[in-house]
């Protein structure tokens, strides 16, 4: 029997009918089998004990890919699921996936787990690995899976299990040692594949997310292919801490999250709302130099219009509703509907086409407790978030120049992206021709514009498919900011139309669009980019004016009016203090320069910047800084 390797160049060997897949590649190849746990067999991921009975298509998946690391992190779940139970007895398990830098396990268990039992478990882990066990995948009735699991009183499994769809009568289990799991697979070959993993923290999770079920404890990990991987990624997590948002911006005094005014919702202190209007002032500049035009919609919307739309259907979930003079209302979680009622308000020519509306817009999300964080995830938030309604003709000019608009942004911030096209959901609206229309928009408008991008099947909005812009801080961690989604449905819902040069009416089409996301979000991420030392331009303390003695007192009042009036963003830092202390607590502040003023800085009317790096720039006149700080906010330095 024919085989075809692809490794990394097709190869065509001959084996016997039957052979599993590990010794038909060690027989090809030995010298790889260190770093393959799992194949793509005829385009499916299958395990390395899957057996060959037909001429097929064979892909190497090694441990360093990523197809590769999610299979090890899993096989890593089960490891640690197996320590749990062997260690604490009545532990039951719930699911157990590979995540994006990592993996975890939920357990019921009577006690709370705590951080202080990684060691025990790590050191079960080592011991279960180092017996290398193999993954040994069975396929079993469905009914015979629910007796197994019932015997071993394993309800959560038995939940799945009855779940499952009609029709899919047979289930598959892993088992390593005494250890038996539900899952899909595939698995690495044996325990002794994993070479380097940490568990990493402890938190409760909802059985299935839903807040009405039972609270699980859920233990974080992650796994690599090797220590070094491990420990670089450890080394990235402790830097991580130290740019944390939430403990920046509580030292940095820019904002508080605040239980007595409710989860989710963000109090922005005036260091913090001063950043966030130097944000969105740039933004309502760099719309209007690109042609757009400023609304605003109201907060709440008759229920109708979101029935209308379709958020009432697919969304209303994520919905908070209101009841007035007995008609309920929805508090919009999104500003399209408002911005479609301001289009179709008169009649529109082809000429008016395109109209392009924004609006810093506040609105609210039902997001569940357990997913809420910081500034990333809130239940309030403004988004700078625009409509475009165009003709069909003008959609391509109109994608590229908000891709252009985004490529602007992200320079401008400092941020790398990659990006991605989401393509039509299971749940969705519209026709499938228009959902064809919109994605072929999208994909021709990325090919113009010569930008790489990667599919995303199936993550598209209800209402249309879209491009997603996943921007990298500093940390090369992802966030999803900037989206385009294109979208033939709601104007057809809404009945808006044009009428063109023909003299008919023709249907817009309208692209839903946000270039930063939500405002709160963006702020979370640039804090954690910057570890809070924002540029010049940003930072809403731009320079401190320190004294080396009160007698200095009058000469620095009169250089902080000056930079005040100038519109530099100026603090004093008057107080009795030793002048190593004031610099230190200017430098724990992260603020861009410390105007250093003794006698010599005050009989030559000048001041002595010093960079909060710990450079010092020398004796300057005031005019001249000014000028300085002028040209690192021209330059958005």
């Amino acid at each position: 029997m024919k085989i075809n390797i692809s490794f990394p160049d097709k190869k065509i060997i001959e084996v016997s009918s039957g052979i599993k897949a590990e010794e038909a590649l060690r027989l090809w190849n030995s010298d790889i089998m260190d770093s393959v746990i799992a194949i793509s067999l005829n385009g499916k991921t299958a395990d390395l004990s899957r057996r060959i009975f037909d001429d097929t298509d064979i892909g190497v998946i090694d441990v360093s890919s990523a197809e590769g690391l999610e299979i090890l992190r899993h096989s890593i779940s089960h490891v640690m699921a197996h320590a749990v139970q062997d260690l604490f007895s009545g532990a039951k398990v719930a699911i157990g996936p590979s995540i994006e830098d990592g993996f975890y396990y939920d357990f019921e268990y009577e006690k709370s787990f705590t951080t202080d039992d990684f060691e025990k478990i790590e050191s079960k882990m080592r011991e279960i690995i180092k017996a290398d066990y193999p993954f040994i995948r069975e396929e079993i009735k469905r009914k015979d899976a629910v007796d197994l699991f019932s015997k071993r009183k394993e309800d959560y499994k038995v939940e799945l299990i009855n779940d499952l769809p009609p029709g899919e009568e047979v289930v598959s289990i892993y088992r390593d040692g005494d250890y038996i799991d539900l899952c899909r697979g595939p698995h690495i070959s044996s325990t002794g594949k994993i070479k380097a993993f940490k568990l990493l923290s402890v938190a409760g999770a909802y059985w299935r997310g839903d807040e009405k079920n039972k609270m699980l404890q859920r233990i974080y990990g992650t796994g690599f292919a090797d220590e070094k991987s491990l420990n670089d990624y450890l080394t990235l997590l402790e830097e991580a801490k130290k740019r944390d948002h939430r403990r920046l911006g509580k030292e940095l005094d820019l904002f508080q999250i605040n239980e007595e005014a409710g989860a989710g919702l963000i109090i922005f202190h005036p260091k913090g709302m001063m950043l966030r209007h130097l944000i969105e002032d740039w933004e309502r500049k760099e719309h209007l130099k690109r042609g757009y035009e400023m609304v605003m919609g109201p907060q709440i919307l008759k229920v109708d219009l979101w029935k209308k739309s379709g958020h009432f259907e697919h969304y209303r979930d994520n919905m908070y509703f209101t009841e007035i003079d007995e008609q309920i209302y929805g508090i919009k979680p999104m500003n399209c509907l408002s911005h479609m009622l301001i289009y179709k308000s008169k009649i529109r020519s082809y000429r008016d086409l395109p109209l392009r509306y924004f609006e810093l817009g506040t609105v609210h999300r039902h997001e569940k407790t357990g997913v809420l964080h910081g500034l990333l995830r809130v239940r309030q938030f403004t988004q700078d978030d625009a409509h475009i309604l165009c003709t069909p003709q003008q959609l391509n000019s109109e994608i590229r120049a908000i891709a252009d608009f985004v490529h602007y942004a992200m320079e401008i911030f400092g941020f790398d992206y990659d990006v991605e096209l989401s393509t039509q959901p299971t749940d969705y609206i519209g026709t499938d021709n228009d959902w064809k229309l919109a994605t072929e928009a999208l994909r021709n408008a990325l090919k113009d514009n010569k930008i790489d991008y990667k599919v995303n099947e199936g993550d598209g909005a209800f209402y249309g498919p879209k491009i997603d812009f996943k921007l990298k801080d500093a940390l090369k961690r992802k966030w999803q900011c900037a989206t385009i989604q294109c979208d033939f449905t709601l104007p057809e819902r809404f009945d808006l139309s044009y009428i063109g040069a023909d003299g008919e009416k023709h249907r817009p089409v309208m692209l839903h669009r946000v270039i930063l996301g939500a405002i709160e979000r963006f702020i979370g991420v640039l804090i954690e980019h910057y570890a809070g030392a924002f540029p010049v331009w940003l930072a809403p303390t731009q320079c401190i004016i320190l004294t080396v003695t009160d007698k200095q007192i009058p000469y620095a009042e009169s250089v902080c009016e000056r930079l005040v009036s100038s519109g530099i963003r100026c603090e004093k830092f008057f107080e009795n203090e030793k002048l190593g202390y004031k610099i230190r607590k200017a430098q724990m502040r992260k603020i861009p320069y410390m105007l250093v003023i003794g006698d010599k800085e005050m009989e030559a009317g000048t001041v002595a910047p010093r960079v909060r790096d710990g450079s010092s720039l020398g004796a300057l006149p005031v005019e001249e800084f000014i000028a300085l700080v002028r040209e690192m906010c021209e330059k958005k330095k």
